[in-house]
């Protein structure tokens, strides 16, 4: 069994080598870089099945890597740690497709926890689905994460792709917002809450093609899917 392999970015060297030991104790093998250049060149140089970027690093801040990572693999996870006065920073890591984001000081507990629980939503990605969805005149294929419409195929982000498909099942009726903070992003806090308006926006944008297709909000309530 292969294991899964962490690219941990973090300037603070003793942090970072705490973490570092921590996630190996726990069988994740993780390699350290302490600036964002280095994150990059090395994110570029081997696979990974997860990303632990500092948001604020030398050279290149953890932001600025996001969006390089999102460019070469749109669908690996993304953590983002951050100090608790970064909040709009936050906000900014959820709109380049960040999973999560811990804020610091937080415990290895913690950190564990969220991992495990982005690995195996993200490992679980290929459960029991439908192969494929009609939403108006598009397809979307849940498994391969590709909405078409005609000849146009987009290739969805994991988050893009989960939230879909929960409006995909709920069609028609409402999907509850705190119901899909939970299944998706474990936790129904304010950051997470954002996170997924700036979700639900992108996909109005993928589906407005088709003018018969609309995600309506339901006001204190959540989302609903017509088609």
């Amino acid at each position: 069994m292969k294991s899964t392999k962490i690219l941990l970015a973090e300037d603070d060297i003793n942090l970072g080598n705490l973490l570092k030991n921590y996630l190996a104790a726990k069988n994740y093998e993780t390699r350290l870089v302490s600036n964002g250049k280095l994150a990059l060149k090395a994110f570029n140089e081997d696979i990974y099945h997860l990303c632990i970027l500092d948001i604020m690093m030398p050279e290149m801040d953890g932001l600025a890597v996001a969006r390089h990572i999102r460019h070469i693999n749109p669908n690996i996870p993304l953590i983002f740690l951050t100090a608790k006065s970064q909040k709009d920073d936050v906000i900014e890591g959820f709109r380049t497709g960040a999973d999560d984001y811990i804020t610091k000081p937080f415990s290895m507990e913690e950190l564990l926890y969220r991992i495990q629980a982005i690995l195996k939503r993200t490992a679980n990605a290929t459960g029991v689905k439908e192969d494929l969805y009609k939403i108006g005149k598009y397809s979307f294929d849940p498994v391969k994460q590709l909405l078409t419409f005609e000849k146009d195929t987009t290739k969805l982000t994991t988050k893009e792709s989960e939230l879909l498909e929960l409006l995909c099942r709920h069609r028609g009726s409402i999907l509850e917002r705190n119901y899909a903070l939970k299944t998706i992003w474990i936790d129904d806090n304010y950051f997470n809450a954002r996170s997924m308006d700036v979700y639900i926006t992108k996909l109005r944008k993928y589906l407005s093609k088709d003018p018969s297709v609309k995600i309506l909000n339901v006001h204190g309530r959540g989302y609903k899917l017509l088609t």
